[in-house]
C-alpha cells in the first residue's frame, strides 16, 4: 500500500536540507511545513514508534533534564527519537520525527523522548498519546509570553485530566505536586535533605499559597526558589511523598554534584559531572521517568554519571589564545557557559558560583528577544547582591547590556569593575583577555538567544561544535 505521507515528508526534508546550506539549524523549519502539508504527521509518525513516547516539560531543566534521560534509556540499550537540539516547539517535535521516518512507515527509533515547550505541551500531548508525561516544575519565566503561572497550571491540569499517561512529578513543587493529587498512579520525586535548606523563601518565590482552600503554605524547609517541605494549616493539603528522592547531597561548585538516590527499585550513590541543585532535582526528574519506564536502577546511575553537559548549561569552552593588536597572544582559558533566563534559574547560577573560592570574572549576556521575553525586569529578581562583593569584573553584553549593569551596580557591584560592551564579539575577547594571570576561569551568563549566540560565536572561532550536529 502506497505511503501517502512519503512525498509530503521528502519535501520536508528538501526545506530542511536548503536551511542547513543556509547556515541554519533546520531544527524547526521542515517540521512547521510537514505540518502544514500534513497537519496529522506527528500522530502517524509517534504511532510508528514501538514503545510509544515520553514528554518532559519544565520551566527549567527540561534540556538537562531530557539528556539525563536518553543517557540513561541508552546505558538500556533502549533506541530513541530524541528533539536533542532543544527545539521543543511543535516544528521541533515534527523535524526529530520527520528526520527519524523511513520508507515503508518506518521509524529509526523505538522510544520517542521529547523535551516539550510549556504552552505546546497539551497540544503535542493529544498528538502523541503518551505513555508517561514528566513534569518538573513552574517559574515564573516570561510574563509577557506565558502569562502567570496560574495560567500554565490549569492548561497543565486539563491535560493530565484528560490523559492515561503516567505522571511523573517534582513532590516539592505545589504547583505540579497538584497536579496528581486526583491520580492513583502517580510516580513523585523530590529531595530529602534538609542540610542545603535555604533560610525562607525567596523574595522573588512563586507558589506561596495552596490552591486548594487559598490559605498561604507553610514552608518546612526551603531548597530552591518555592521548591521544599510544605503544608497548609488551613485544609491539610501537604507535599506527597516520593517515592524517588534524593538524600546526603554533595555540591562541589562548578563542578559536579553528588547524591544518594533511592528509588522503588533500591538505591545507590550517583556522582554527576554537572554542578548545582538544580541539576540534582534534573537528575531526579530523569531517573523517575526511567523508573516509570522499568528502566533497571543500574543503567539509571550509569546513565546520569556518563551525563555531560548539555549545550550552554554548565558546558566548559577553552578559549585559544588570540592576540590582540600589539600584543601578544594570551593563554588558554576556561569558559564556562551557565544559562540565566529567569529569577529561579539566575538564583541557582550564583548560589553554585559562590561556592567557589575567591574572586570571579563574569561575561553577562542579557538579551530581550521573543525567545528571551521582552521584559528584563526579571533581573531585579535576580539575588546578584549574593556575589556583588567577589566580582573581579563584569563584562555586560548584549542589546540590553546597559540594564545588566545598572542592576550589578545597585547589587553593590563596585562601577569600577563593571564594563558595559553591548557588541558580544568585542565583549568576549575583552573578558577573555582581561584576567591578571590568565588562569582564572571565565563565566559567562547569558540569557537564551544570547547563549545561541555566544555558541556560534565560538563555533566560529573553533572553540565549540555546534549544536545542531
Amino acid at each position: 500500500m502506497p505511503d501517502a505521507l512519503a512525498p509530503k515528508l521528502a519535501l520536508a526534508r528538501a526545506v530542511g536540507a536548503l536551511s542547513r546550506r543556509r547556515g541554519g539549524g533546520g531544527t524547526s523549519a521542515p517540521g512547521r511545513l510537514l505540518i502544514r502539508l500534513a497537519p496529522g504527521a506527528v500522530s502517524e509518525l509517534g504511532s510508528r514508534l514501538t514503545r510509544g513516547s515520553v514528554l518532559v516539560s519544565a520551566t527549567n531543566g527540561k534540556t538537562t533534564t531530557t539528556a539525563m534521560a536518553a543517557a540513561i534509556f541508552a546505558q538500556a540499550h533502549i533506541p530513541l527519537v530524541h528533539n536533542q537540539a532543544g527545539a521543543n516547539m511543535a516544528g521541533g517535535v515534527a523535524t526529530t520525527l520527520l528526520t527519524a521516518a523511513r520508507r515503508g512507515r518506518g521509524i529509526s527509533g523505538e522510544l520517542g523522548l521529547f523535551e516539550v515547550d510549556e504552552l505546546w505541551l497539551a497540544s503535542l500531548a493529544r498528538e502523541l498519546s503518551p505513555r508517561a508525561i514528566l513534569l518538573g516544575n513552574l517559574f515564573r519565566d516570561q510574563l509577557d509570553r506565558y502569562g502567570e503561572l496560574e495560567t500554565i497550571a490549569d492548561s497543565w491540569a486539563e491535560l493530565v485530566g484528560a490523559s492515561d499517561a503516567r505522571l511523573v512529578l517534582n513532590a516539592d513543587d505545589p504547583f505540579i505536586a497538584d497536579l496528581g493529587r486526583e491520580r492513583a498512579d502517580v510516580l513523585y520525586f523530590g529531595l530529602e535533605d534538609s542540610s542545603l535548606a535555604l533560610p525562607g523563601l525567596a523574595h522573588a518565590a512563586d507558589a506561596r499559597h495552596c490552591r486548594n482552600c487559598g490559605a498561604p503554605y507553610i514552608f518546612d524547609s526551603v531548597s530552591l526558589g518555592h521548591l521544599g517541605h510544605y503544608h497548609c494549616a488551613s485544609c491539610g493539603q501537604h507535599r506527597p511523598t516520593p517515592a524517588v528522592s534524593a538524600s546526603e547531597v554533595t555540591l562541589e561548585g562548578v563542578r559536579a554534584a553528588s547524591f544518594t538516590l533511592t528509588t522503588p527499585r533500591g538505591h545507590g550513590r550517583v556522582r554527576l559531572a554537572l554542578p548545582g541543585l538544580y541539576n540534582v532535582y534534573n537528575a531526579l526528574a530523569a531517573a523517575s521517568l526511567a523508573d516509570a519506564l522499568e528502566v533497571p536502577l543500574q543503567s539509571i546511575i550509569a546513565g546520569l554519571e556518563n551525563t555531560r553537559a548539555a549545550f550552554g548549561r554548565a558546558e566548559t569552552v577553552t578559549l585559544s589564545p588570540r592576540p590582540s593588536r600589539g600584543q601578544s597572544a594570551t593563554r588558554e582559558r576556561e569558559l564556562r557557559i551557565m544559562l540565566v533566563k529567569n529569577p529561579a534559574g539566575a538564583n541557582e547560577v550564583l548560589r553554585t558560583l559562590a561556592l567557589e573560592p575567591g574572586d570571579h570574572d563574569l561575561l553577562g549576556v542579557l538579551n530581550d528577544q521573543i525567545a528571551d521575553g521582552r521584559d528584563v525586569s526579571w533581573i531585579w529578581d535576580a539575588d546578584f547582591e549574593l556575589l556583588a562583593g567577589r566580582i573581579r569584573r563584569v563584562t555586560c553584553s548584549g542589546n540590553r547590556a546597559a540594564d545588566l549593569a545598572t542592576r550589578l551596580k545597585y547589587a553593590g557591584t563596585d562601577p569600577e569593575r563593571i564594563h558595559v560592551q553591548p557588541d558580544l564579539r568585542a565583549a568576549l575577547a575583552e573578558a577573555a583577555d582581561a584576567s591578571p594571570d590568565g588562569q582564572a576561569p571565565l563565566y559567562a551568563l547569558p540569557t537564551y538567544t544570547a547563549m545561541l549566540a555566544l555558541r556560534e560565536l565560538l563555533v566560529s572561532r573553533g572553540e565549540a561544535s555546534s549544536a545542531w550536529r
